[in-house]
């Protein structure tokens, strides 16, 4: 019986038998953020909810008050009405802009994610470009067809809007902007908290509620704390007449919301790089 001789160890040379490890970059944080993003059902049915409520309500509406508002009785203009869906649309980009951070979180995905990318920054920064970048090509649109829907009925009783008229442009996608900026808030308000009912609870309440009421605060302190709340400051942007004649000026009020955001952005990052997944 004859015996073979074996090796005990085996040499390996670093630079030719060890395949490398290729760096994650930002590409491959933006590519990985948008499928997971895609591939919720989640996803597509808020699309949905914010073309429904954005341009049926809006379209609904103007045909249900066209003959009023081209009466002598309307005490409102009628520019005011071209986005008016979005004021419920807005609903669906902050549980979209939740989800698409608290959903990892109750997953437990986020492990694998901070696996594959262990720096933080880059896949805030992927999360923020996929979600604001689908917001608003999202809110453009839902604005768009609200506005030729609704306009329709409006010519048909000589009060129609063209796009060439003052602040219609601006309003239609200043509507996608202003989405962008809302599903930022809701993602930075979600990483701070990591829950989907409680930053869901947080950011509906900041937007709806107290911005709401602090139009009742008396003197001019109040008036001022009225307009810089993120939802009474952003929102001005998306009409070109607003309803509330109390507010900031669009672009200064859009301003004032962008930085709000950025803030609660940072602060989200910081308590993000610190905190274990």
């Amino acid at each position: 019986m004859t015996m073979t001789d074996t090796s005990a160890t085996v040499v390996l040379d670093p630079n030719r038998n060890v395949p490398g490890v290729r760096r994650q970059g930002i590409g491959d944080a933006l590519r990985a953020e948008w499928i997971k993003f895609w591939t919720v059902r989640s996803t597509s049915w808020s699309m949905v909810a914010m073309f429904v409520l954005g341009a049926g309500l809006t379209v609904l509406v103007r045909a249900t008050s066209a003959e009023w508002l081209a009466g002598g009785e309307a005490d409102e203009n009628p520019a005011s009405f071209v986005t008016w869906g979005m004021m419920f649309a807005q609903i669906t980009a902050i549980v979209l802009g939740t989800l698409a951070v608290t959903s990892e979180y109750g997953t437990g995905m986020i492990r694998a994610t901070l696996a594959a990318t262990p720096s933080r920054g880059t896949v805030l920064v992927a999360k923020g470009v996929v979600l604001s970048a689908t917001l608003f090509v999202a809110g453009t649109l839902t604005a768009f067809a609200g506005y030729v829907g609704g306009n329709w009925f409006l010519d048909n009783e000589g009060v129609g809007i063209a796009l060439s008229d003052e602040g219609v442009l601006r309003a239609m996608f200043g509507s996608g902007l202003y989405m962008a900026g809302l599903g930022l808030l809701a993602a930075a308000v979600g990483l701070l908290v990591r829950h989907t009912a409680a930053a869901l609870s947080i950011v509906l309440a900041l937007v709806f509620v107290v911005g709401t009421m602090v139009f009742l605060l008396p003197g001019a302190w109040g008036e001022w704390l009225a307009k810089l709340m993120p939802g009474n400051a952003g929102s001005g942007i998306t009409a070109p007449v607003s309803f509330n004649p109390n507010l900031l000026d669009p672009w200064i009020g859009f301003a004032v919301f962008s930085g709000e955001v950025a803030v609660v952005l940072l602060v989200a990052y910081l308590v993000f790089r610190r905190r274990d997944a």
